[in-house]
């Protein structure tokens, strides 16, 4: 109810606000007669530009909580996300190939989430392989080598925006993330990784909770560890990095949220990682509309009010885990 409530505000609140009723009934009269026109403006604004941000912002926001949710349980750290772990720069960074330099795999419109992926999956395996030592992974060394990892691809995507000449500065705006000017299209781009990055983790909800009680625990009962592993982190690359391709660099939303749901709903992950989209889903709704109202008419970037939330949520939990050692 909470998400419907927030999809219906941000549709109808704007630099042209459209009454409530207004909105409900061009959107029936387009599911009734789907070839029907855009005959007015107030049609145009709803079907052309608010809906598609609201749903993309949703997908979006539910892609980088419940990845920040699974990362914090496979690593057993609240502070793992995405973001902080290097692989939103990582993706940001194929991404950034794409749109500078039109490097291609012949995929037409899934080539920028494709390189997104590739880059952030690179860089989360590069993560791991340097945090680990043994079959252990330590917590600190994690986020020392995440944050590591994180500066150089954002270096790299720094270098190749200096050495070139041409869509700066579509590429800056993307990287600071935003959902200003996005369409049908991106809609289409990213719900086939987000519908297929859920239903993978949904599926893989009874193993993450075994693994809560520690790997040789987990072995017990017969998950198969390093397999689970190796999965949960390159699907967590896929949803991130198509996430990226579409929004760019928002942070924190994978930190925030998680530990939101399990102060509401505790840490089973059949109730963790449904709630996680549902939350994530609202909470970037609502991000997104702050960031259109806070300097109307002009926008800010959506990843400047996430960090703004993000950064000192990060500050206390690292003082909070101080304090418990």
């Amino acid at each position: 109810m909470l998400l419907l409530a927030s999809a219906v505000l941000a549709v109808c609140i704007g630099e042209s606000p459209i009454d409530c009723r207004t909105v409900f009934a061009i959107v029936a009269a387009h599911l009734l007669d789907p070839g029907a026109g855009y005959a007015t403006a107030d049609e145009t604004i709803i079907m052309l530009i608010r809906i598609p941000r609201v749903i993309l912002a949703a997908f979006v926001g539910a892609s980088l909580a419940v990845s920040g949710a699974v990362l914090q349980s496979l690593f057993r750290n609240p502070m793992a996300d995405p973001f902080i772990l290097g692989i939103s720069n990582g993706a940001a960074l194929g991404a950034s190939a794409v749109l500078l330099y039109g490097v291609s795999f012949g995929l037409g419109l899934f080539n920028l989430p494709l390189a997104a992926f590739v880059s952030g999956t690179v860089t989360i395996l590069l993560v791991y392989e340097l945090a680990r030592t043994g079959n252990r992974v330590a917590t600190n060394t994690l986020l020392l080598s995440g944050i590591a990892a994180s500066a150089f691809m954002s270096a790299c995507t720094s270098f190749l925006l200096f050495v070139s000449n041409e869509n700066l500065h579509q590429v800056i705006f993307w990287m600071m993330g935003g959902f200003a000017g996005r369409t049908w299209e991106h809609v289409v781009m990213l719900l086939p990784f987000t519908l297929l990055g859920v239903g993978v983790f949904l599926t893989l909800a009874r193993p993450l909770n075994a693994l809560m009680f520690g790997e040789e625990s987990a072995l017990y009962l017969g998950v198969r560890v390093e397999r689970l592993k190796k999965i949960l982190l390159v699907v967590s690359a896929v949803v991130t990095g198509a996430a990226v391709a579409v929004s760019g660099i928002i942070g924190f939303v994978g930190l925030i949220v998680p530990h939101i749901v399990r102060l509401i709903a505790g840490s089973d992950h059949r109730v963790l990682l449904p709630l996680s989209v549902l939350i994530g889903a609202t909470f970037l709704i609502l991000a997104d509309l702050l960031a259109r109202l806070v300097i109307a008419p002009a926008e800010l970037p959506i990843g400047v009010i996430t960090a703004l939330c993000g950064a000192p949520f990060f500050v206390y939990l690292l003082r909070s885990r101080r304090g418990a050692a």
